[in-house]
């Protein structure tokens, strides 16, 4: 498929996505790929280490193509959903549980699907235009591929903040908030992948590795982040950055107003909840009971509407005020499925 050119080079299996020209956004046959070349791969000794990486300047891959499921035919829009994400999960849980190493390297745009295909990896590469984030309360979703357990795991409450706000990171706030591993110049990037292939021998990521050249804005903010982010509702969260007459908490507010108040609330409630999950596993499998509920009962619909059908910006959710989500509201979403929870086949 001319989406993603799928191939081996020497001792390294080649994924590369080819979308360029949408930001190499995430299809679902894309994500069925991803998912056949590594079960290939995984007991071919020929093959040392997966090497995944992305055409363009602008972007790894900037989300999942979600267009699609809001012209799928009303009657059958849940069950493409579903289909796409439990695929796309599966293909996430893939590569984190793989026996041989995984190298991406992410520039520009790291975004939402792209996370789940660059971040979850042993060997993550960033450089300085890179962009990570996780800004799905945008369109009335939460962040998910797996984002809500690397976000938990982040420093402090940076993780609610970035979740809650959508805020991207640079490639020394991916390396604190343990998204990347490596800061390597990007002018090096096409020996190191040649390195990489020719040899199959890490080590030549380790040298070419330095600092990262921008600033560490996080651990700058962090106090104050978990000042304000450090709260049991989004409510609480408002309220905090509402007393306080800052750049930093109007920024956070304007950011606010533009998201999902249901999705937002939803985010605080599962980034808390992933700080108790043991692995990849179990983070995707509650992040998939929202998603798997989202065209039908969430603000999905009309994020998407506002944001990438008409581009509008002017989305109608659910909640008026970012104080009118109530606990119930959360609770509904996030509810097991039971028979219907995402499950893992053995050949994974």
């Amino acid at each position: 498929m001319t989406d993603i050119h799928i191939r081996a080079a020497m001792f390294a299996g080649r994924i590369t996505l080819q979308r360029p020209q949408a930001l190499n956004a995430m299809t679902y046959p894309m994500c069925l790929a991803i998912r056949e070349a590594l079960r290939k791969w995984r007991d071919d000794p020929k093959i040392k280490l997966i090497l995944i990486d992305a055409e363009g300047d602008r972007a790894f891959c900037a989300g999942g193509d979600v267009a699609d499921m809001y012209h799928c035919e009303a009657t059958k829009r849940a069950a493409f959903g579903q289909k796409f994400w439990r695929d796309e999960y599966r293909m996430n849980a893939a590569i984190s549980d793989y026996p041989k190493p995984i190298v991406s390297f992410l520039q520009g745009f790291v975004m939402g699907g792209g996370v789940g295909v660059g971040c979850h990896g042993s060997h993550r590469i960033v450089g300085e235009s890179s962009q990570i984030a996780m800004p799905e309360c945008a369109i009335g979703l939460i962040p998910d591929v797996g984002g809500s357990y690397l976000l938990a795991k982040g420093i402090g409450r940076a993780g609610e903040y970035l979740g809650i706000t959508g805020q991207r990171m640079n490639a020394a706030d991916a390396i604190l908030m343990g998204f990347a591993d490596f800061f390597i110049a990007e002018a090096n990037w096409k020996l190191v992948k040649s390195d990489l292939c020719q040899t199959g021998d890490l080590s030549a990521i380790t040298m070419a590795a330095g600092a990262p050249s921008s600033p560490n804005n996080l651990s700058q903010l962090q106090n104050v982040i978990d000042q304000h982010f450090d709260a049991t509702t989004l409510a609480d969260i408002v309220d905090s950055l509402e007393n306080e007459n800052s750049e930093f908490a109007t920024g956070c507010l304007k950011s606010m107003h533009r998201n999902s108040p249901l999705s937002m609330a939803c985010a605080r409630a599962v980034i808390g909840m992933q700080r108790h999950a043991k692995n990849l596993r179990e983070a995707l499998t509650l992040e998939y009971r929202f998603v798997s509920r989202s065209l039908e009962s969430a603000d999905f619909l009309e994020g998407i509407r506002a944001r990438i059908i008409d581009k509008d910006n002017q989305p109608k959710w659910q909640h008026s005020s970012l104080r009118d989500v109530r606990d119930k509201d959360i609770e509904l979403l996030l509810a097991p499925l039971r028979d219907d929870e995402l499950t893992w086949p053995d050949s994974d």
